[in-house]
């Protein structure tokens, strides 16, 4: 009995090959403390699905691609709503999984590089009438994540991204300057393996 326990312990350890595809709740919090566009400009959070779907290369080394729904920000002015832009952040992320004993819980880190396209900007308020450009970004990413296996096949995951969002903004077609958006994004779901 106690060989069948740790044989059925050890399938919670990832291997290569393995396929682990995650899904959750995933909030974009940004940080726009250092903007140099205007004092005061803020882009707000939001929450929507995230899909994580990871390949292991190796019992150790996975590569994740993360997507989501789209996210939808409210561009605030001294706390006044001025606008609004939707963005889409897929990110892909090599991540080292450092246990590979029978324990149920599964820790990673991860690094990468981020794209985030944004799309449908929108102006009301002061900016009312105006025509509102935010620029693609590209930057870096950082990771930290744990899995819990339930059984062989189901876990529940929590994960953590800091990335680096930087884009220029436009009013009108007047270069505004640069806009640090460089969010924290939390995830908590459930995934399956593979």
């Amino acid at each position: 009995m106690g060989a069948s326990l740790a044989t059925a312990a050890n399938c919670m350890a990832y291997e290569a090959g393995d396929m682990v595809l995650r899904i959750g709740l995933a909030n974009v919090n940004p940080d726009t403390t250092n903007n140099t566009v205007v004092p005061g400009l803020d882009v707000e959070d939001n929450t929507q699905i995230g899909l994580a779907g990871t390949l292991m290369l190796t019992n150790n080394i996975g590569v994740e691609l993360l997507a989501a729904t789209p996210f939808k920000h409210d561009i605030t002015l001294d706390g006044t709503k001025v606008g609004e832009t939707e963005h889409l952040p897929p990110t892909l992320s090599i991540q080292y999984y450092p246990m590979e004993s029978s324990s149920p819980l599964q820790p990673y880190i991860g690094v990468g590089i981020n794209y985030t396209a944004f799309f449908s900007e929108g102006t009301t308020g002061a900016l009312a009438g105006t025509k509102l450009k935010l620029d693609d970004s590209w930057g870096l990413s950082a990771q930290l994540g744990v899995d819990y296996s339930i059984n062989d096949q189901w876990l529940v995951n929590a994960a953590v991204w800091k990335m680096d969002i930087d884009t220029n903004v436009e009013v009108d077609g007047t270069d505004m300057g640069g806009l640090e958006i460089d969010p924290t994004v939390f995830m908590l779901g459930v995934g399956y393996k593979f």
